[in-house]
């Protein structure tokens, strides 16, 4: 995939996947992950690419709000794609995680963004939910942390969950693995989303959102983004700074997780 530039005529909204489709009139900007036959999990290249993007809309002063998706019907995200392979330094003291500078805010921009949720959205997906202003699903919507299942630390998505839903629901959220699933509902109820809409209506809400939001001053706009993201960085930071030090206690050993992948029940709970 590379980032390439076309215009949409029909919806005067800018429009960006991992390719790049911009209208410079209306100042709204949809990024869409778009690896659908593997349920739009993020590989090395589509991580270069949003990150990529994220900078590119920093100096794009046309562009005042963005809203960020995920491609076809069964998946918003599903985090980092299992057959990825990531280098890692020859060091106890240094870990590189693929996904932890992959959304918007880890790139200092302070445009406001809209997620538009439809299908699953899992593990690293709440890297993205994590840094995105709020979140609008489709009723087909769910939301689960498979990391336990496999013999893996939820560290990063789970300290993003616990910032925005209560921590009981955080909780149960990551110890519960792939046994159970969030439902649309259950996340409006609980904070996570602001809006569940009609089936198949995510995408048109979440632009309907945007664009309110990129009529208005920008100064004052983004500013207002950067006040909601102070009052819960410091946390963050604070837990971040544990997260790569539990992550190399608690991690099985690369083959142990592929077994319990591979063994991993199909069934599930959605509440």
């Amino acid at each position: 995939m590379t980032l390439t530039l076309t215009t949409d005529k029909d919806t005067a909204i800018a429009v960006i996947t991992l390719d790049l489709t911009t209208d410079k009139d209306t100042g709204v900007a949809v990024i869409t992950l778009d690896r659908p036959d593997r349920h739009n999990a993020i590989d090395l290249e589509m991580r270069d690419q949003l990150v990529a993007a994220w900078r590119e809309l920093r100096f794009d002063d046309t562009v005042r709000a963005v809203v960020l998706t995920g491609a076809g019907e069964r998946a918003f995200c599903t985090g980092l794609d299992r057959e990825v392979v990531v280098p890692q330094p020859g060091s106890p003291y240094m870990m590189d995680d693929p996904l932890l500078r992959v959304g918007p805010k880890s790139n200092d921009l302070w445009k406001p963004v809209v997620a538009a949720v439809r299908g699953m959205a899992c593990g690293g997906a709440f890297y993205l939910l994590g840094e995105a202003d709020f979140v609008v699903a489709d009723p087909t919507a769910t939301f689960f942390d498979p990391h336990t299942t496999y013999g893996m630390v939820s560290a990063y998505e789970s300290m993003l969950m616990a910032l925005r839903m209560p921590y009981g629901e955080a909780a149960r959220m990551a110890l519960m693995g792939s046994a159970e699933r969030l439902s649309a509902r259950r996340a409006y109820e609980i904070g996570l989303v602001s809006e569940v809409t009609e089936v198949g209506g995510a995408l048109a809400a979440a632009k309907e959102c945007a664009a309110v939001i990129a009529g208005y001053p920008a100064e004052g706009v983004q500013g207002t983004v950067r006040a909601l993201w102070a009052a819960k960085e410091a946390a963050l930071d604070r837990a971040f700074a544990q997260a790569p030090h539990l992550i190399a206690l608690g991690n099985l050993p690369g083959e142990r997780q592929a077994e319990l992948f591979r063994a991993r029940r199909r069934d599930h709970r959605v509440r």
